[in-house]
This record gives C-alpha cells, structure tokens and sequence, in this order.
C-alpha cells in the first residue's frame, strides 16, 4: 500500500493544472488557485484521504496525458522487488514549488530512470538487482536534499550473504551495494557521486570513500566514484530495509539503484586474465612484423622497435607483460601491479598512452614473456627487428667498461716485501713473477715501466735473504756499491719510496 501512495503522488506532482482542477473536484475539494497551491493540496488529499476511487482517478488522468508511458512504475518493477522512490517534504507547498515547475514554467517530466543502465564493474559481478535506477527528485530549493528508497531481501539472498565467505576482515565476497549515476539514458553511465553525499542505512551512517590527495599542484583532490558496500547495516532478513542519501542539489540529476554482487580480488582477476587472455608468440611476432614492414610512401624506414623491460608503474623489471589490444605501442606494463592499483583506485588507463584499458581488452604478451625468461636481469632493454626477431640491448655505460676492459693491457705482479738490513727492498732483486732481473721489473733502470706493482707483505727478511744468496752474481756489484752510499728514505709503511713505482 505505501508503494501505491508513493507511486500515485508522484503522478500528481506531474500533472498540469487542468488535471489538478479535475482531480480535486472530483473530490469535493476547491480548485481555485495557483498551481503550487493545486499541487499542495492535491498531495495533501492523496496523503490523508488515500482510498481505491481515489487511486483509479489519478490513475485515469495520468494516463490521459501519458497514454505511452503509463504504468512505467509498475512495469519496471521486478516479481518480489519494491521499487524505491523519493522521500517527500513536509511542506507541500515547497515540494511542488521546487518539483514542478520554475518561474511560473512547468518543468518537463523526466525521463523514466529504469532506462538508465550503469557501466559493469570487472571486480563486481552482479548477482541479482534489489533496485532499479530510480532518480533522487529534490523536493524544495534547498542546496542539501533528502531521498530515501525502501528494498528487501529475500531469504535465498539473506542466506547467501551470511555464509558467504570473507576476503578479509569485514569485507564479504556476497555484497549488497550502492551506486549512483547520472541520470542519462544515452550510452551506459559511470559511478559518479553528487555533491555533498551522505548514505543512511536503516538510521545508521555508512562509510562513502572519501577524497584522494592529488600529487600535482593545483589540482583539486578526486574522490573515487565506486559502489558504497551497505552490507553491514542491512536487516538479513525479510525485514524492510530503508536507505536514505543526502545529496546536493546543484543542477544535475541523479540515478540510485541497489545490487547484490559477489567481489572479486586482484588476484581472481590476474586468474582470468591468465586463463582467457593470453596472446601467443607467434601472433605477437606477425604484430612486430606489420609495425615494421616496409612502405614505399615512407620517407622514414624503421629497421627495429625498442621495448623496456621495466614496468613504467612501478620501475622494476616486468614479472607479467601485458597491454591492451587497442593501443598502438608494444611497450607493455606489469599486469599483477596494473590490477592492485585499479583495486585500490580504479582508473583503467593505460600507463603507457593514457588512453582507456578497460579489463576487457587487456591481454598478456606471451613473446615478451619468452624473452624475459631467457635474459638476464641486467638486461633492461630489447630491441625487435623487422623479421619478428630480437636482441638485446646493454646499457651505454656497461658497453663503456667493456670496451675500457678489452684496451687494457696485461701487468705483471711484483711481490714487495719487508726491507732488507742494508737498506735495500727486495723489489730492487729478481722477486718478479716473470722470472726477470730487477731492472725488467722495476721502472727505476731507466726505461719504461712494464707494468703496475702488487705489494706482498706476506714474506719475511729471511726467505729473502736465502733467494738473495741463490741468485745470480750480477747482484753482488750493486750490494758492494749500496754499502758506501747513503740508506735511501723510507716511506710511512717501511720500504724504499724511490724504487717503487704503483700504476
């Protein structure tokens, strides 16, 4: 019976005054007035004189001036289902100054919302409508407004959402929620909040995403537009369950509608995109080979395409390549980060291009993949050529070290030990590696020096003194001569600075 009085006060409030007049005086009530005035009094006699005769004539006038459309409210309701509508103010006069018309001109009547079909969520399923899009209709002039639709549940969707497993604390895979659109019946319409929102579920509040800060300056903060999950204030039963939006009235028009949704995670969708959406290598090599086929009309002939191996999200090497197939580029992004950031702040833009990348066209590049398996992870860039091949490309200041690795040349190893009693280091002896005499391994005979030195202070005075005894007797002259001259200075760590040379 409430949802016939609803229905029947919003025919009233969209009849012209002739229909007004004919009304009231088919019950006995005055007809003179403005039209503000006829309206308040109509919905005043709907209000507290509600009876069936009643009910047929207001039926009967609607559909005189509707015969097209009437009944819209009840053919768009489902078996079982109420339909929600607006809340009323409590002053009728108000209400049809502010409904009805605007500076003594009518206002047309609105098209129906049920026409109005909301875009579909990849982390929403849609079980079962509880609520068709029904518009919040405000009531008077004033900014802040007050809409309320009724829905119940049935005891099938009542078990579901109680045994319905947990994704994490608090949070259901069996949702009741809340979206609100504009109220267009062109193309399909996004989540989109009016000002000022506030959600009510049977007298308590629930929690509407709030704000993000904007990293740019200058720009305003962007609050995500998704579902309001009402779930945890709802009556699990049969019971009728009341929610009211406050919203602002600035001009636009609003839709409302309820679902029963089961929720998706990350990680279920990365399951899907893997299971359905995966393009083979060898379909991805014939893409490579159009992008780089030759045209004659080209003043440019492109002999290969770059790709990185870094996901642009979130700088690391790519663990899933994946892109959309309406892009153009073949630079690809990390399908695991793509699919956690949507979760948290849905946007669906390509990283790359900016361009949309709703879930419906992301598909993951099995021949990046291959190529990834097979490099290193000191490889960061590739390049495809015009056959479908690829090869790597190193960064400039590895090839830099290379190429200085390959110019430089070989140096033998001189052991420099503790000094001698004399004076001397063993350096100045044959100690060398190479087997050769002092003056080919130290840079102090007077010609170029052969190589760098490689201190060893791992020997003592007596291991030397014995190789000195064993050596050639082309060594004793230059003891003979060290014994007159002058000890030669010693450096901070003991040893002859003037016979060591270090490269």
């Amino acid at each position: 019976m409430a949802a016939e009085l609803v229905e029947a006060m919003n025919m009233v409030k969209s009849f012209r005054v002739s229909d007004l007049q004919t009304l009231l005086a088919s019950m006995g009530r005055s007809k003179s007035g403005l039209k503000q005035d006829l309206v308040g009094r109509a919905l005043r006699l709907v209000q507290t004189e509600y009876s069936p005769e009643l009910l047929k004539n207001v039926r009967q006038l609607y559909e005189s001036r509707f015969p097209k459309t009437s009944g819209w409210l009840a053919a768009r309701r489902p078996d079982g289902v109420p339909v929600g509508y607006s809340s009323l103010s409590s002053s009728p006069t108000a209400t049809s100054q502010g409904a009805d018309y605007l500076n003594g001109i009518s206002k047309p009547v609105p098209t129906p919302a049920a026409e109005v079909k909301l875009v579909p969520l990849p982390f929403y399923q849609t079980l079962e409508t509880l609520l068709l899009p029904t518009e919040l209709i405000s009531q008077n002039n004033e900014k802040l407004q007050d809409s309320q639709c009724i829905f119940e549940l049935t005891p099938n969707q009542a078990d579901q959402i109680r045994n319905a497993s947990e994704l994490r604390p608090g949070m259901r895979s069996i949702q009741v929620v809340l979206r609100i659109c504009y109220t267009d019946s062109i193309g399909v319409q996004e989540d989109q909040y009016p000002p000022n929102i506030a959600v009510k579920v049977n007298q308590s509040y629930c929690h509407v995403p709030g704000y993000y800060p904007s990293n740019k300056p200058g720009v305003e903060p962007r609050r995500p537009c998704r579902p309001v999950n009402i779930t945890p204030w709802l009556h699990l039963s049969t019971a009728t369950n009341r929610v009211t939006v406050t919203w602002g009235n600035f001009g636009k028009r609003y839709s409302v509608a309820v679902y029963l949704v089961r929720v998706f995670t990350a990680a279920d969708l990365f399951s899907q995109l893997k299971l359905c959406s995966e393009e083979s290598a060898e379909r991805c090599r014939e893409r490579i080979q159009e992008k780089l086929r030759f045209d004659p009309e080209s003043e440019i002939a492109t002999t290969g395409l770059r790709v990185s191996l870094i996901c642009p999200l979130v700088k690391m090497r790519l663990g899933v390549p994946c892109r959309v197939l309406t892009c153009a580029h073949l630079q690809c992004f990390d399908a695991v980060f793509f699919l956690q950031m949507n979760e948290k702040k849905p946007t669906w833009t390509c990283p790359v291009c900016d361009k949309p990348a709703p879930f419906e066209l992301l598909t993951i590049d099995g021949l990046l993949s291959d190529i990834l398996k097979e490099t290193s992870e000191d490889i960061e860039e590739i390049e495809y050529l015009t056959d479908g091949s690829w090869r790597p490309i190193r960064d400039e200041k590895e090839r830099d070290r290379e190429r200085e690795r390959s110019n430089t040349p070989e140096y033998p190893v001189v052991d420099i030990c503790i000094p001698e009693a004399n004076g001397h280091s063993p350096a100045h002896s044959s100690t060398s590696l190479t087997g050769k005499s002092g003056s080919g391994s130290v840079g102090m005979a007077g010609g170029p020096v052969a190589g760098g030195a490689v201190v060893d202070l791992t020997l003592d005075s007596s291991s030397e003194e014995e190789e000195e005894g064993g050596g050639a007797g082309g060594d004793s002259e230059d003891t003979e001569d060290s014994a007159d001259s002058p000890a030669p200075k010693r450096g901070r760590y003991n040893y002859d600075k003037d016979l060591v040379t270090a490269y």
